[in-house]
């Protein structure tokens, strides 16, 4: 039977804007109140879609979340119509309504963690949703993103879902953004590494100080008990705070895997040699390749500007592996060339394809953000939702629909918009349609 992993990207939502909410992201701060582009950043996001796709991988699609959030900010005191709580809010409390209008569910790295069934003791593949408490604006993001999950892995012969975890920072979780898999084939049992950034109920570990710590320890480990793992092919790793205090909000943004292949960048972890040594250990005999990028070569301010190491990196059909890069990569001196070299180096690794996702990379995430990993069998892609798997139909379809319903400038000022309200949720409810995802957003609930 064939084995894929399988990137389901999150589409732009019509409301894509630059709002600088999250501390501790550089480009997301730096670009705070920039006019935002939601036309271009839906289109972007497709055309990478697409070309996986073209080059034999398999491709999925998430659908994005409904902002403003009006039942959030009901829930906040705001009354009346939707458009009195609009201009209410925007008015009495402009933070809050920002955090109410985000556009962060694009990045569905952080939608959930996922172990596929070769891992998991019931052979199902296990879904759990990230709860995002570190941020108010994601922590929105849990419920309706366990919905769409259900919608498009919808068979339990096949898939677990799991509730998010509790909605206190002592579990919070960041997702697949800081939770990758090494394995020998996507099909066979591989090896989980969770990434945290601080321990929870003991403070006297090391820790970040300048910008928040956003995956505990504990909630790692909730997760792996949950999806139901093995000790012996789970590693639990702690992220470097210093990183962490230069911009690397999450482990991925400084480490990235596939398959038998680790990629990091020299300060990425505490304790590496140890670290590295488990791995191995518990890989097995098999080839594994580490590729250790260091400081000399790429600067954690480089690593951090250009997501060298938020890019996917993905096995093609011919059997090498290839990197998906930001623009921002080529553009980097110091990037491109530790690139040009690393594709000459003895390791699976023999490409780098470069695209053009600006608008996410203004907003504080690359094309690794853009995506959630599924490694899948066929029968369990047959039992997954058809109409949310890209082809050429759903990509011209999908663009149709961009173009019917998304505006190509937004502002601060036009978030307070009811017409861009009602703009959204006409789009959206035609989503659900297009993808036959049912009834998923909470408007359509009323």
């Amino acid at each position: 039977m064939q084995q894929f992993e399988v990137n389901f990207d999150g589409l732009v939502g019509p409301t894509h804007n630059y709002a600088g909410l999250s501390t501790g992201n550089v480009a997301s701060q730096s670009n705070a109140n920039a006019v935002s582009n939601p036309k271009e950043a839906a289109k972007q996001g497709l055309a990478k879609m697409k070309a996986l796709a073209d080059m034999g991988m398999k491709q999925g699609v998430l659908a994005p979340q409904e902002r403003p959030d009006i039942a959030m900010l009901r829930r906040l005191g705001f009354s009346g119509s939707d458009a009195q709580v609009l201009d209410k809010a925007a008015k009495q409390a402009p933070q809050v309504f920002l955090a109410c209008c985000s556009a962060s569910s694009m990045w569905t790295a952080n939608a959930a963690t996922v172990s596929p069934g070769a891992d998991t003791l019931d052979g199902r593949i296990h879904f759990t949703p990230a709860n995002l408490t570190n941020k108010f604006h994601r922590s929105l993001e849990p419920a309706v993103t366990g919905a769409i999950l259900q919608a498009t892995f919808d068979d339990d012969k096949y898939f677990a879902h799991h509730t998010h975890l509790p909605d206190n920072e002592h579990f919070g979780d960041e997702g697949a953004a800081n939770h990758t898999r090494l394995c020998t084939e996507y099909g066979k049992a591989g090896v989980e590494l969770f990434v945290y950034g601080r321990y929870a109920f003991n403070q006297s570990k090391p820790a970040p100080v300048r910008y928040p710590a956003r995956q505990t320890f504990e909630a790692s480990q909730a997760i792996s008990r949950l999806h139901g793992l093995k000790d012996e092919k789970v590693v639990y790793i702690q992220q470097n705070p210093d990183v962490i205090d230069q911009g690397v909000f999450h482990n991925d943004v400084i480490s990235v895997g596939n398959q038998n292949v680790l990629f990091y960048h020299e300060q990425a972890f505490l304790n590496t040699g140890s670290v590295l040594k488990e791995i191995r250990r518990k890989f097995g005999e098999s080839p594994l390749h580490f590729i250790e990028v260091p400081t000399s070569a790429v600067s954690v301010m480089d690593a951090v500007s250009t997501y060298l190491f938020n890019t996917q990196i993905i096995t093609l059909p011919q059997g090498h592996m290839a990197i998906i890069a930001p623009a921002e990569c080529q553009e980097n001196p110091a990037v491109s060339d530790y690139l040009n070299t690393l594709t000459a180096m003895d390791t699976p690794v023999k490409e780098v394809k470069y695209f053009d996702v600006k608008q996410s990379m203004r907003n504080g995430g690359g094309p690794a953000c853009l995506r959630l990993r599924v490694a899948m069998n066929e029968r369990e892609l047959k039992a997954a939702n058809p109409h949310t798997l890209m082809n050429d139909i759903l990509f011209a379809r999908l663009n149709q629909w961009v173009e019917k319903h998304y505006r190509d400038r937004l502002s601060e000022q036009d978030l307070r918009d009811p017409q861009l309200l009602t703009e959204s949720r006409t789009a959206l409810d035609e989503l659900t349609q297009i993808m036959k995802l049912g009834s998923v957003y909470p408007f359509q609930q009323v």
